[in-house]
């Protein structure tokens, strides 16, 4: 197997999913404190018909496991041993911006939050792991999106501004790789959580705050993130001309198959990329805004106007690096119906693949589609790539010995590293691959501790119970034997 020398070993998790304390040291909420989950639309706002705004208002009958979490927030020295004990030399996390600015419009930082992420930070180095670090995991202040109604807003530019100013101040000398927005490029599937969008003026209708939110809402957002994207890339180089600042996105979407050689659907499957990733891709990697989308404005009947200068901003700050998620494949038919999920896009069933992740979750496991992301993404953007997320939930629990033998895991791991390989023997310049997530942390997706991703198994249930204990699965003594060889085991 070939993986070059410095290969980037690891894992990956949001502090949303794994800090809880969600008010503690002078947090306040993001919009995932809120959400039960991703997708099931449960948004824990209500109208006022006073105030004609938004107001927090989550169902107390609802568990929101992550404003515990799994406790990293207090935990996460013996966490990061664990994962040094399986010779990690990278870890990603993300920095929750309502620990440094808990409203987000601030002047001044709250330095509690700060001193947090210098202790996690330095953690890291002392045991041997580069910091990876998103800027915005979903966790834009829930403030923003009442006061101003989110990145629809150009306000928010500013705002982010003076954040990203102030952490690649603080932490450039410990972190030297930033990713700026984690998936935007869900912007249009998920609103409120990956675009931050939310409709204050009037929306049409108030009992749902992610279905009211106007398309021009959204392509408003869209501007107003490709803009700050241009931004963060600037800072970070005026800041320290060392860091590494990239885009992620989910890319998924680019493994949109073709049901079939008939021409109209090999159109649908290149729409489905554009739509689903390239959209976003173009503007960070190569600086431009597509042309093909015209008529996406066109026909969903919005004004997108960049300024020269804007253009001249996006065009002269593009991304050092690409980084990305994969999960799974899709294949397109325009007879059938395109859905998503936070796992990437669902379209017909693909017949050819071998393995199907077991239920009640079941994506279909396509390893060699990663291969052909990994190559697609090359060609385009000739970038070095960074996989900062591939994984799989499973429904786990102890057995009798106290152990979980998680040989599904295993095989998964083993056969998307295989192409990682042959991607970088294509000539791919791939250089690291940090696994969702090493330890279990609450679903994004669902809201759930069920879906357990992690090497490291915690005690902590659906319900809200569990001691949260620590124990290692089957797959953690694997990985590291993988990590060990520096892929060679895979053999």
């Amino acid at each position: 197997m070939a993986f070059p020398k410095g290969f980037l070993w690891g894992g990956a998790i949001a502090a949303n999913q794994y800090e809880g304390a969600w008010l503690e040291d002078g947090k306040k909420p993001n919009v995932t404190d809120i959400s039960v989950g991703i997708m099931t639309r449960e948004i824990g706002l209500k109208w006022n018909e006073e105030t004609k705004r938004y107001e927090m208002a989550i169902d107390p009958d609802k568990i929101c496991l992550s404003h515990d979490a799994v406790d990293g927030y207090h935990r996460f020295r013996e966490d990061l041993k664990l994962m040094a004990g399986m010779g990690f030399n990278s870890f990603r996390t993300s920095i929750a911006w309502s620990r440094i600015f808990p409203n987000g419009d601030e002047e001044e930082p709250n330095e509690r939050g700060l001193a947090f992420y210098d202790d996690m930070f330095a953690c890291m180095r002392e045991l041997g792991m580069e910091p990876v670090v998103t800027l915005s995991h979903y966790e834009t202040p829930l403030h923003l999106l009442i006061e101003y109604g989110g990145w629809s807003n150009p306000k928010l530019i500013e705002f982010w501004r003076r954040y990203v100013t102030c952490v690649f101040n603080r932490y450039h000398d410990k972190v030297k790789f930033w990713l700026t927005f984690n998936e935007v490029n869900l912007l249009f599937r998920m609103p409120f959580v990956a675009g931050g969008v939310l409709t204050i003026d009037d929306p049409k209708d108030p009992s749902d705050p992610v279905g009211s939110t106007t398309l021009q809402d959204q392509w408003d957002a869209y501007h107003n993130l490709c803009v700050a994207n241009a931004e963060t890339v600037k800072i970070g180089h005026e800041v320290d001309e060392t860091l590494k600042v990239g885009c992620m996105l989910t890319c998924s979407g680019v493994a949109s198959y073709p049901h079939n050689c008939a021409p109209a659907n090999v159109l649908a499957a290149m729409e489905a990329q554009r739509q689903n990733v390239f959209y976003i891709g173009d503007v960070f990697c190569l600086g431009i805004i597509p042309t093909y989308l015209k008529k996406r404005w066109k026909a969903d009947g919005v004004t997108v106007t960049f300024t020269d200068e804007e253009l001249r901003l996006i065009a002269e700050n593009t991304v050092d690096f690409f980084s990305f998620s994969y999960y799974r494949s899709a294949v397109i038919d325009v007879e059938a119906t395109l859905g998503g999920d936070t796992s990437g896009l669902t379209g017909i069933e693909n017949p050819y693949l071998k393995d199907k992740a077991p239920q009640p979750w079941g994506w279909p496991v396509d390893p060699e589609g990663l291969r052909y992301v990994l190559n697609m993404l090359n060609d385009r953007y000739h970038l070095p790539l960074l996989i900062v997320e591939n994984g799989v939930g499973l429904d786990e629990n102890l057995d009798e010995n106290g152990t979980i033998e998680d040989d599904f895991r295993i095989h998964y791991i083993e056969e998307h590293l295989k192409n990682v390989s042959r991607a970088i023997e294509d000539g791919v310049d791939c250089r690291g691959y940090l696994y969702w997530g090493p330890i279990d942390v609450v679903s994004a997706g669902t809201g759930e501790m069920r879906k357990r991703y992690g090497f490291v198994y915690v005690d902590r249930f659906n319900d809200g119970h569990g001691t949260l204990e620590r124990k290692l699965k089957k797959s953690y003594w694997r990985y590291k034997e993988i990590i060990e060889s520096n892929g060679a085991g895979l053999e």
